[in-house]
């Protein structure tokens, strides 16, 4: 449901559309809609969005927003994400209210996953 005012859908740069939909929907189980060579969408991912064709990555080092994953079992989740051509660039470490780790998706763009 759309709502007034309130984050509704969030857009990335991919370098790859073809191995971004084959990472996420190996990993996160996410499916795509095809807007045409350039674009590619998802939904119902907790918040909708896509992925833009670019040469730019989304990295914390040049200021980009982190997007953080939950997990019930980071280990598990690392492995799927490992398994499926991510590079990890922050191990599983503590902070306050959990543990979390940093990754690349295969394009080199960053995001984290974090458990209780």
């Amino acid at each position: 449901m759309n709502e007034h005012e309130k984050i509704n859908y969030l857009e990335f740069p991919s370098g790859n559309l073809q191995q971004t939909k084959r990472f996420f929907g190996e990993v996160f189980n996410w499916s795509f809609a095809d807007y045409g060579p350039d674009y590619i969408a998802f939904s119902d991912e907790g918040l909708d969005g896509g992925f833009f064709k670019s040469d730019l990555r989304a990295t914390t080092e040049t200021g980009s927003v982190l997007v953080v994953f939950y997990s019930d079992d980071l280990e598990a989740t690392q492995l799927k994400i490992e398994n499926a051509g991510g590079k990890i660039l922050k191990p599983i470490f503590s902070f306050p209210g959990g543990s979390r780790f940093h990754f690349s998706d295969p394009c080199g763009s960053e995001y984290a996953v974090w458990s209780e």
